[in-house]
């Protein structure tokens, strides 16, 4: 098979499209030839060298994918050769064939094709696993999420919306806090503005029962400051640095709580392994892609062999959804 391979840590200019050998599926594995992927920041980060794949998994980037079974491991039941799927994955996505736990498969939602379903499986699961089953977000509660306009934030919107909750989202530009309020978000903020200041004036002085952040130290005492009394900071990215000063007092203050969750290091079984968040996000997000109140959104794809352009795009900024890879 074809698949990007990364020379050396750098720039885009240090993907390839080479000929590597094919997947082979181990026991509970399926190998699926894939359709297309999608690109997420964790993509670029690990071109860079910063973000390696946990052990045992393919050095291949790539967080999801769709596709078809191609074959099937010892052991595997429930699917069978030619089922179309979409899956989360710890690495090996931008590849012609990529082999996974039978556990992290799911069905293409109702309603969305084969292409479009491969930018699911990542924003889904991060979202659900992050806001729902640790961020116990529930209805009538206020949600904010930092960076609305991307992959991540899109869904959350959208997620946080269908779950009843009142939904602020922060973003850059005045076209994409427009988007995210087209999206379902009550309340939009600029990010370079006071961010807990304007959130407490648009509710009344409450703040935020939960907050996603994909920023890390850099917005850690505004995400603090910005908590209601017992919210939840969740912290799913660094983009904005790895350490940063916590005052621990004014968290007692509010009963807060931080929380920093990753997805891809996860074990596949166990109560909080991909699997258990795979079967979550197919018995409940799912329902909401097929009824409409939750819609892919995708800002465009291109060739896979091109995946440099991609990768060039999302760093440039101004993506709104997500870049598709397509094989």
């Amino acid at each position: 098979m074809f698949a990007i391979t990364v020379s050396e840590p750098g720039g885009p200019d240090s993907m390839r499209w080479t000929e590597v050998p094919d997947p082979v599926a181990g026991p509970g594995e399926v190998v699926l030839d894939v359709v297309a992927s999608a690109v997420n920041r964790a993509d670029l980060m690990q071109r860079e060298g910063k973000y390696p794949p946990p052990p045992g998994a393919s050095d291949i980037i790539g967080l999801e994918c769709s596709g078809r079974v191609a074959s099937l491991g010892e052991g595997v039941d429930g699917w069978a050769v030619g089922d179309e799927v979409c899956a989360l994955l710890a690495g090996g996505g931008y590849a012609q064939k990529v082999a996974v736990p039978a556990a992290q498969l799911m069905p293409i939602p109702t309603g969305v094709d084969l292409v479009t379903a491969a930018g699911l499986p990542e924003v889904a699961c991060t979202v659900w696993s992050n806001i729902v089953m640790a961020g116990r977000l529930s209805s009538g509660e206020t949600f904010l999420v930092q960076g609305g306009s991307s992959g991540i934030g899109t869904h959350a919107i959208q997620v946080a919306k269908a779950l009843g909750a009142r939904v602020a989202a922060t973003a850059g530009a005045p076209d994409r806090l427009e988007r995210c309020r087209e999206l379902g978000a009550d309340i939009v903020i600029d990010y370079h503005d006071d961010i807990p200041a304007e959130l407490k004036k648009a509710t009344d002085g409450h703040g935020a029962d939960v907050i996603l952040d994909n920023m890390g130290a850099k917005g850690l005492a505004a995400n603090i400051d910005a908590l209601a009394p017992d919210g939840r900071l969740v912290i799913i990215g660094m983009q904005g640095g790895v350490k940063g000063e916590l005052d621990i007092g004014a968290l007692l203050r509010k009963r807060g709580s931080v929380t920093a969750m990753g997805l891809r290091g996860r074990p596949v079984l166990g109560p909080n392994g991909k699997g258990a968040v795979v079967a979550e996000v197919t018995a409940n997000v799912w329902p909401m892609i097929a009824d409409g109140r939750v819609r892919p959104i995708v800002h465009g794809s291109v060739p896979m062999e091109r995946a440099a352009e991609a990768h060039t795009t999302l760093e440039g900024g101004g993506v709104v959804g997500k870049l598709l890879l397509t094989t």
